[in-house]
């Protein structure tokens, strides 16, 4: 299938528009702290959560809205995560609510969703007070809702696909932020997709449950799972293609899309990790089974010496040879073959499970690229995976030190 990168992120499709705002939640008055996201239609609507037992109260409320498998629009604000606070579960509905005094879309058919600080009482007043604002300025605004919705992101994280659907052209988008508390199982972001497609809830939730297991969930970044992940997708149905309903070729088509969408955001999260200067990708091939590779690839990410090493440009292959052996995957250590790989080339480090001779000085200039690969071959089967985090830096310790006050 013939997939187009196009501009646009979540208004990119038929019938969505997008604004963020600041509200004063956040005081520092640049930054934006407000996101909306609205459709010309009631849509069918899938959603995915954290597995963290501490749960903010919009991901209670959402799950309640999203209930009957439609869903109109998104309200998201930053700077307050609204989640360990008494009345938690009041704020968010009447974040709904809000919505529909300002649109006329039913407070039932809102997704809401916060992200910030955990356990701060949030007050609805400065929402309240922005509201006018950010509904009046929606239009083909996907980067400011992309800005609002950052906390400590360095980069606002957009990205929206072309494609065709019996002979229908058919576009998904995105935005989403996360740059720290990202080790999910799912999966420590935001993450708010809409598409045109027509495609049913039953079918939408399929699809996305499926893709997180290869796409965000092989992503790390500190080994901390977030109380408020939600990704979130809205299908329109506006272009006009056969709607989905069982698991046929356009549905596969729709899924090679949206995981389009995901490992793209993967690769961007996961480069502006915390402090990050590095985006670091694991390939597992050669397993016996896919979960042995998703393990292992996942396991070597998560490697906190593997994550120093990167920093440091050290071909350290010993610290990805001791993950591996840790993960708890099925494999033969004797046929493990390491090597790193960038813009520079390719080193190969290990091969029969032990290490062969190179260059230190070839090594540096491999590893000190932004973007390296960890290549893994267990010669041990067909399956295969990939990972993705990045390098852990001082600069993680001093945002995170003094990340609430």
């Amino acid at each position: 299938m013939e997939l187009k990168e196009i501009s646009g992120g979540v208004c990119a499709p038929i019938g969505f528009r997008a604004n963020g705002v600041h509200c004063g939640i956040r005081k520092n008055k640049t930054k934006k702290d407000l996101a909306l996201i609205v459709a010309e239609t009631r849509c069918a609507c899938a959603g995915v959560y954290t597995t963290n037992l501490v749960k903010g109260a919009p991901i209670l409320v959402t799950k309640k809205n999203i209930a009957d498998g439609y869903a109109q629009a998104v309200i998201v604000n930053s700077g307050n995560a609204n989640t360990c606070n008494a009345n938690g579960v009041e704020i968010a509905e009447a974040m709904c609510k809000l919505v529909e005094e300002h649109t006329g879309i039913f407070a039932g058919d809102v997704v809401v969703a916060s992200t910030g600080v955990i356990g701060q009482p949030l007050s609805i007043e400065p929402i309240a007070g922005g509201m006018k604002e950010l509904a009046g300025g929606l239009g083909d605004n996907s980067a400011s809702a992309a800005e609002a919705i950052m906390t400590t992101d360095t980069v606002k994280k957009e990205i929206a696909f072309s494609f065709s659907l019996g002979g229908k052209e058919c576009r998904i988008g995105a935005i989403c932020k996360g740059v720290g508390m990202i080790c999910p199982n799912m999966a420590t972001l935001l993450m708010f997709v809409t598409t045109d497609a027509a495609i049913s809830p039953q079918m939408l939730q399929k699809a996305i449950s499926a893709d997180v297991k290869k796409s965000l969930n092989m992503l790390s970044v500190d080994r901390d799972t977030s109380t408020n992940d939600t990704f979130c997708i809205l299908a329109s149905g506006l272009a006009g293609n056969e709607e989905i309903k069982t698991a046929n070729a356009d549905y596969r088509k729709f899924c090679e899309a949206l995981h389009a969408v995901t490992r793209a955001m993967c690769r961007k999260l996961a480069r502006d990790g915390e402090g990050a200067t590095k985006l670091i990708e694991c390939r597992v091939t050669g397993a016996k089974r896919e979960t042995d590779a998703r393990i292992s690839a996942k396991s070597v990410i998560d490697s906190n010496l593997v994550k120093a090493a990167m920093f440091g440009s050290d071909a350290n292959w010993g610290r990805v040879l001791c993950a591996l052996g840790y993960s708890g995957a099925k494999l033969d250590v004797s046929k493990i073959a390491v090597s790193f790989k960038s813009k520079a080339g390719e080193l190969s480090v290990c091969k029969n499970g032990a290490g062969v001779e190179f260059s230190e000085e070839f090594a540096k200039k491999v590893l000190g690229e932004e973007e390296i690969q960890i290549l893994v071959e267990l010669n041990d089967g067909k399956y295969e995976a990939t990972a993705w985090g990045c390098d852990l830096t001082y600069d993680y310790v001093k945002i995170n030190g003094d990340y609430r006050t």
